[in-house]
């Protein structure tokens, strides 16, 4: 026997952890002691169940037959009865396809009833014996002996399915509160990054955010803390999968209501949502009260709530128009920061066309087309603009183009004919900067300079000396073996006179 304390402090503890009800344990518990009596003391086919107390601990296991009759089941026949002969393992393998062809025309049949099996069911005559009332699919319940001794491998069974229904009470569990919570800001920790996609722990469950969910440009490191939006909660075979966002447009309302009070009790209003995440967005907000400034209430004093939001979105830019019914200046002010003088609009087919001073078409556009694209996203409305010259837009872009274009072919052109100037003057310019640089050392080095100089003088002059001398003896035409040779010839007539002399005065004597 277990303490009956210390198995309801884990029950409890579970419950509170897990967030699985009380009942769906024990109920756990109760299916996994049957799976036990099952695999020690059961027969195949045989359906049983066991009934747990948690407050005393003991547990009862019954039989459950159901009642059939000849309409709802086939009797064993003679072939049903009779044994399969043995086959050797070569026609086993031949036969295999066969056989699984036989039991797929088998299930598809329709007409086809379960066999009879008395371990599972009860004839409806038998039962009506036992009790007067019972109807046809009815249970039976049979009570079975108690047992206390399980095997190893029983208990190894009671164990997995333990396991495996707690998990699956978890998995509903936490489908069912995630599912509720689709569309709110959730606020997790990194644990991983594999191919792309960043996993966030997100208390009872992980998230899942994938490449193109993120903001481009922002990096994430493992253990830092996060905020997503929960656009969709999936349930798969591997668990509940919490698909979250940073790129969505919602995710930008959800921040301004955590931000601004007014937004999260509805007295400002986002009427609607044009971003690019990472980039650039822009809100147009609406105030049902005349005495809240919808703009000044997002921005907050001294920008503090827009400011927490662009940090938290990687210095996103945020701009914030007033929205207004009337179409003309709803798209008027979604242009901003251009100034827009006129603005014709068609709302049959939601088109628009705005005139805009000459100098600000490009602002009006915005780089890329930026401004241009959020300001149709932000209305709903197709939008032409024009300048105040009868420039359009299309024509502004095309300049632009063609002048950064003329501009790279005549540098280029102008390049080949005047490669040796340019050469002579870039020449020119880095040995004016090396003088001054050899100006400014001087200037710091004083006399060291001085003495380089003297030095360098004076090795000059001794190489010109050397050179003068080569030059001398190579136009004389000796070269220093010649003069070694007439030096040892000297010395040998010298020697020759000498001896000479000697033996004439030895003759004399």
């Amino acid at each position: 026997m277990f303490d009956i304390k210390v198995f309801n402090s884990a029950l409890s503890q579970l419950e509170e952890e897990r967030g699985i009800s009380r009942e769906k344990i024990l109920e756990a518990i109760a299916q996994a002691v049957a799976a036990a009596y099952k695999k020690d003391y059961g027969k195949k086919d045989q359906i049983v169940r066991a009934d747990f107390d948690p407050e005393t601990g003991t547990v009862s296991f019954e039989q459950v037959k159901i009642v059939v009759d000849e309409s709802t089941v086939r009797m064993p026949s003679e072939e049903d009865e009779e044994a399969v002969p043995p086959v050797s393992a070569s026609e086993h393998v031949r036969g295999a396809d066969s056989a699984k062809a036989n039991t797929i025309e088998e299930e598809e049949k329709e007409d086809v009833l379960p066999l009879f099996n008395p371990e599972r069911h009860i004839m409806i005559e038998d039962a009506k014996r036992i009790k007067k009332d019972v109807a046809l699919d009815d249970e039976m319940i049979f009570p079975l002996e108690t047992k206390e001794d399980y095997g190893r491998i029983a208990a190894q069974t009671a164990k997995q399915v333990i396991i495996q229904k707690i998990r699956e009470a978890e998995k509903e569990s936490v489908l069912d509160e995630y599912a509720d919570r689709k569309g709110e800001v959730v606020s997790g920790v990194i644990q991983r990054m594999e191919r792309g996609n960043v996993f966030i722990d997100i208390a009872r469950a992980t998230g899942i955010m994938p490449y193109e969910e993120q903001i481009p440009g922002e990096h994430y490191r493992q253990g830092a803390r996060v905020k997503a939006y929960i656009y969709d909660v999936v349930e798969t075979p591997r668990g509940v999968s919490i698909r979250l966002s940073r790129t969505h447009p919602e995710f930008l309302r959800e921040l301004f209501a955590v931000e601004a009070p007014e937004v999260a009790n509805e007295t400002v209003e986002i009427k609607s949502i044009a971003r690019e995440p990472g980039n650039r967005s822009k809100i147009a907000v609406h105030s049902i009260d005349d005495h809240v400034d919808p703009i000044g209430a997002c921005v907050g004093q001294r920008g503090v709530r827009v400011s927490t939001i662009m940090n938290e979105l990687a210095g996103e830019k945020i701009d914030i128009i007033l929205w207004n019914e009337d179409p003309a200046e709803f798209v008027a002010a979604a242009l901003s920061p251009a100034k827009v003088i006129d603005t014709e609009v068609n709302e049959e087919k939601k088109y628009a066309k705005v005139i805009v001073p000459a100098d600000q078409m490009s602002l009006a556009i915005g780089k890329g087309g930026q401004n241009a694209r959020l300001a149709v996203k932000l209305t709903g409305w197709n939008i032409d603009i024009e300048g105040e010259d009868g420039t359009t837009e299309g024509e502004v872009l095309d300049e632009m183009h063609v002048d950064s274009d003329s501009v790279e072919t005549e540098s280029v052109k102008n390049e080949a004919p005047e490669e040796s100037e340019n050469k002579e003057g870039r020449a020119l310019e880095n040995a004016i900067e090396g003088a001054m640089d050899d100006d400014g050392e001087e200037m710091e080095n004083g006399d060291d300079t001085t003495n380089s100089a003297e030095t360098e003088s004076t090795e000059e002059e001794e190489i010109h000396d050397e050179e003068s001398e080569q030059g001398v003896s190579d136009e004389e035409g000796t070269s220093p073996e010649d003069v070694e040779d007439a030096v040892a010839e000297e010395e040998e007539m010298g020697e020759e006179e000498n001896d000479e002399k000697d033996s004439e005065e030895e003759e004399k004597s």
